[in-house]
């Protein structure tokens, strides 16, 4: 499909700031095949069975923005031999490769070669005496836009260092209009957020509130985490003109397989399986075969889905409102119809719901699911 088929407009003011206060007082928009409903997150139990799972992704975000100087040794041109060429650089960690190697994307990515030395962290005086200072080297470029970085610190040290100089990740539609503040350390994290790893939050869980869970939980409904560690490419464009051409970038993830057996359980039993975001969707999706069983899953996933996709495990997504020509708004174009979500968002537009990670949420019901 041609990537224009997913384009709409979006008023600049539809871009959320800051979430709604209580989280579960946001808007809820109940999209089905015959039309859409207005309603608030807090009422999500009234569309939930006894017997059904919901699934959240219980990744925690980590600072993952760090900003720096790359160093690299005068050659004498322009400056007297032995002076040390500094340029400002910022990278925004995607996917830990190894206990002391991650890839990120940077700015300027093109004045970066293999062999770099990166200080993140503090300057002057501070960085000599080693204080709030993380030391890296540029391990390799590599063709999807990545670069490999070898940090001098290694596993819970890395992690330690890398929350104390890294800032919150805020999308670049947010950090564009307003800087990161402690709030968002905070806001930008869901009640699920357990195991670290994630440079970007899994939104739709944003809304959840231990209250909303108690409701869930009364109504009969089993709830279950599976991890995803959401990338950096969650938010980049897509650029190609046809969505065959797009490339995804991979994520870890891992559906335990008490998790899986318990999944299975409920559709063996008539139940149904909720997502609660793309996050979890898509991990779901990689986890289960043709013959539509859930298996434990641990390891990367780079699945894109699109309109023609045949869903074997999810059959209710609770999901944020994307931005057009976004690989999401492909997925929920895949999952409840393009035209159906067009005239859900055109709604959602014109009675003034707010879109993306801070924004509302909406529920998607097919006419095909159990």
């Amino acid at each position: 499909m041609k990537t224009a088929d997913f384009d709409f407009d979006l008023p600049e003011d539809r871009i959320a700031l800051r979430p709604a206060e209580p989280r579960d007082s946001a808007r809820l928009l109940v999209v089905r095949p015959d039309g859409q409903q207005d309603r608030l997150i807090r009422d999500l139990p009234d569309f939930l069975q006894p017997g059904d799972a919901l699934v959240f992704n219980d990744t925690r975000v980590i600072p993952a923005r760090l900003s720096g100087v790359r160093e690299r040794p005068n050659p004498g041109v322009g400056g007297q031999e032995g002076d040390t060429l500094t340029v400002e650089v910022e990278a925004t960690l995607h996917h830990r490769d190894a206990p002391d190697v991650w890839s990120a994307f940077m700015k300027p990515g093109k004045r970066i070669k293999s062999g770099d030395r990166i200080r993140f962290g503090a300057v002057g005086e501070a960085a000599a005496c080693d204080l709030g200072r993380l030391d890296a080297t540029v391990q390799d470029k590599r063709e999807d836009g990545l670069v490999g970085l070898r940090f001098d610190l290694s596993g819970p040290a890395l992690d330690d260092a890398i929350r104390a100089v890294g800032v919150m990740p805020l999308p670049p539609y947010i950090a564009a209009k307003r800087a990161e503040d402690d709030r968002d350390r905070s806001d930008y994290q869901t009640v699920f957020a357990e195991h670290d790893g994630s440079v970007a939050a899994p939104t739709a869980g944003l809304h959840f509130t231990p209250a909303l869970l108690d409701a869930i939980r009364a109504r009969g409904v089993t709830t279950h985490a599976v991890t995803l560690h959401v990338g950096a490419g969650t938010f980049l464009p897509v650029k190609a003109d046809d969505t065959a051409d797009h490339k995804m970038h991979s994520e870890w993830g891992e559906v335990p397989e008490e998790t899986a057996d318990a999944l299975n359980a409920v559709h063996a039993a008539g139940g149904r399986i909720v997502c609660v975001g793309t996050t979890s969707l898509r991990l779901l999706e990689s986890a289960t075969g043709d013959d539509g069983v859930i298996r434990p899953f641990h390891g990367d996933t780079a699945i894109f889905i699109t309109p023609g996709y045949s869903f074997r495990a999810v059959d209710v997504l609770m999901t944020n409102f994307h931005l057009p020509r976004s690989t999401l708004f492909m997925l929920v174009s895949a999952f409840a119809g393009l035209e159906v979500m067009k005239a859900a968002y055109a709604h959602a537009i014109a009675e003034g719901y707010r879109f993306y990670s801070y924004g509302d949420g909406s529920l998607l019901l097919r006419s095909d699911a159990r």
